[in-house]
């Protein structure tokens, strides 16, 4: 989705160019690729010139919702989404603690981009050079 949206704005891009820049399975790539589209986070058009591209901006697109469509919910433990799964729930010492866990990362995952990972990854391509002064 990196690749998508660095490429965001510049037209399309093809799935094995993907998989060669980022060093990963063309096989893989067309699987994840899958609820991606049906969702509607990537668009594709077929043919010599087609590829893929994100449907909305970058920044419109937070790592939840890319957890979400590729992972399923958040779900630390399977009694935070379903209570009936477990007799001890109202008694549980721990099951508050993994609550404000599963929050904290959910809060995270809400508050970065596509744009924000975009940055991150620019800074850590391109460090800074080193300044010397007399």
């Amino acid at each position: 989705m990196i690749a998508l949206a660095s490429h965001y704005g510049k037209g399309r891009i093809e799935l094995k160019e993907i998989a060669k820049q980022e060093n990963i399975s063309l096989k893989y790539l067309e699987q994840v690729i899958i609820p991606l589209r049906t969702t509607g986070l990537v668009k594709a058009i077929r043919g010599s010139r087609g590829g893929y591209s994100l449907a909305k901006p970058p920044s419109e697109i937070s790592l939840h919702d890319l957890v979400e469509i590729l992972d399923g919910p958040l779900e630390l433990i399977e009694c935070l989404g379903n209570p009936t799964t477990c007799r001890r729930v109202q008694t549980c010492t721990t099951r508050g603690i993994w609550k404000e866990v599963q929050e904290a990362i959910s809060r995270v995952f809400h508050s970065v981009t596509l744009e924000d990972m975009l940055h991150r990854k620019s800074e850590r391509e391109d460090p800074i050079p080193p300044m010397y002064q007399i």
